[in-house]
């Protein structure tokens, strides 16, 4: 995501600018920090500053922060002597002000660390180890060049792990549009993957001196092992990498040298299919044997397949509303808003079930906790199961929030809320509500990026994004001024009389009426 380029207003601005970027700099060194912390206003001038700069997206309450905190201070530490500076920074993404930066950089999880090379144009996901020296050694290889070249067997065997991707490009000299498309893709993509290039293909491990010159070897160590590619295009070179860089099954079990698979696999677009069973037991050959027979009948479309042992899958299961007394298993999750099960699936039930789902036969399901029994509180609890008739068919106005119960701000807004919903309590035309959007399928119709989000939806049907005011008098006036009265809100209401009193029909009502 490249980051606009700001416009300087004057040279005197501009010596400012640069006058306080330094300042905090040995603010922070006079501290003994060498972690960089930036916030909304200086943000955009470091990234500025620094060709190469780490940032950390934080929450103060987080226990991971708190961990990754000493080591990231050490790794600062070191960097800094670095020939050139590596910078690492830090954003606490926890406070109001500095909101915007997380969403701005879509973060949605902490902590997130990110990688702002040549003043921001291009910014990727730092995907390293989370420990000091780990730190130092990733960061290192990511300012160095973004492919190496190849030039003896000796450089192969050093630079390429028979336990990780890795990509080269074959060319018959150093330059020329291939090889220019070529370093392109492996500056975008050197956070995931090791890149190289050389002249000489029998100088790769599995490479012959025969091959036709260019082309892109991709090396991995599972299915066929290698892959080859002639064509040169940016665009087609992404796709090719992505194809082929993951297994045509991702395994989610305790193997570590699975889990980069396991990210990927999680973070695609596609539609994914999942088969969740106990590994340990008698049956899972016969599962897997039978699975993997059904991924190379439907090869072609457009599924990403995973087999996952249960003891494993735990987070999977949390997060898709599984139990497991429900395997074996089979889920398909369609995009972002469809899912379909089958549960005590058997081996051959597989390839059937799997074909209903691509002739549009199945019905999908949805993640829900169970409706509860009472819900005499102030604010009303809502579940998947119960949405529809709570929100879109209770013909009432319903200001609800989207919450996670492990959000600082949520736990902070709860009691805003019920103070609301107290107040409104006698208007039968309003329901303040809450749902756990952790534990709950969120309806597609509502985009939430993050918690708390909040909508307010009316009898008619139209739902707006709330993003006013965050104390009680604040969500009872909002509410209060855009309840729909005989077709209109009452803001509509208003504006309509102040019409009537100035000579333009057409004149727009302040945002103070």
């Amino acid at each position: 995501m490249a980051i606009r380029s700001r416009a300087w207003i004057s040279l005197l601005l501009a010596l400012a600018v640069a006058l306080s970027v330094r300042a905090e700099e040995a603010a922070a060194a006079s501290e003994g920090e060498a972690v960089l912390t930036l916030d909304a206003e200086s943000f955009d001038d470091a990234v500025a500053k620094h060709p190469f700069m780490v940032v950390e997206f934080y929450a103060p309450w987080c226990g991971h922060c708190k961990a990754l905190a000493p080591e990231y201070e050490k790794a600062a530490q070191q960097l800094s002597k670095h020939d050139p500076p590596i910078v690492l920074a830090k954003v606490d993404a926890n406070e109001d002000k500095n909101r915007p930066l997380a969403t701005k950089y879509e973060i949605q999880g902490f902590p997130t660390l990110k990688i702002f090379r040549n003043q921001g144009k291009n910014i990727q996901e730092y995907k390293g180890p989370r420990e000091a020296e780990g730190i130092v050694e990733y960061l290192k290889k990511q300012v160095g060049p973004a492919s190496k070249e190849i030039k003896s067997p000796e450089d192969a065997a050093t630079l390429i792990d028979d336990k990780k991707i890795f990509i080269v490009g074959v060319f018959t000299e150093f330059s020329g549009t291939e090889f220019t498309n070529f370093m392109e893709v492996a500056e975008k993509l050197r956070s995931d993957f090791d890149f190289g290039h050389t002249l000489h293909a029998n100088h790769l491990p599995r490479g012959d001196a025969a091959v036709e010159r260019p082309l892109v070897r991709l090396l991995k160590p599972f299915d066929e092992l290698v892959v080859d590619s002639k064509d040169f295009d940016v665009a087609a070179l992404e796709k090719f990498i992505d194809a082929s860089s993951t297994p045509r099954v991702v395994t989610f079990d305790k193997n570590p040298d699975n889990h980069p698979h396991l990210l990927k696999y999680f973070q695609s677009s596609a539609p994914k299919a999942m088969l969740f069973l106990n590994f340990s037991t008698g049956p899972f050959e016969s599962f897997k044997s039978a699975y993997y027979a059904a991924v190379d009948e439907f090869n072609g479309k457009e599924v990403k397949f995973l087999i996952g042992d249960i003891e494993a899958s735990q987070g999977a299961f949390q997060y898709f509303g599984l139990k497991e007394d429900q395997a074996p298993l089979i889920l398909i999750q369609d995009g972002d808003s469809k899912k379909f099960l089958k549960e005590q699936i058997e081996a051959d039930q597989i390839v059937s079930w799997l074909k209903d789902y691509f002739d549009g036969k199945l019905t999908p399901f949805r993640k829900s906790e169970p409706i509860p029994e009472t819900n005499n509180e102030p604010v009303k609890v809502v579940v998947a199961e119960s949405f529809d008739d709570m929100v879109f068919k209770s013909g009432k106005h319903v200001l609800i929030e989207f919450y996670a119960p492990w959000c600082g701000h949520c736990k902070k807004l709860a009691p805003i809320l019920e103070e609301a919903a107290t107040t409104l309590q006698s208007d039968e035309d309003v329901i303040i509500a809450k749902m756990d959007a952790t534990a709950n399928d969120v309806p597609s119709e509502f985009d939430v990026q993050g918690y708390p989000t909040m909508y307010f939806v009316t009898p008619s049907g139209k739902m707006t994004s709330y993003g006013s005011g965050r104390t009680a008098d604040e969500i009872v006036d909002y509410i209060r001024k855009n309840k729909e009265t005989a077709g209109q809100t009452t803001t509509e209401k208003v504006a309509e009389k102040v019409a009537e009193k100035v000579e333009s029909a057409t004149e727009t009502p302040r945002d103070e009426l």
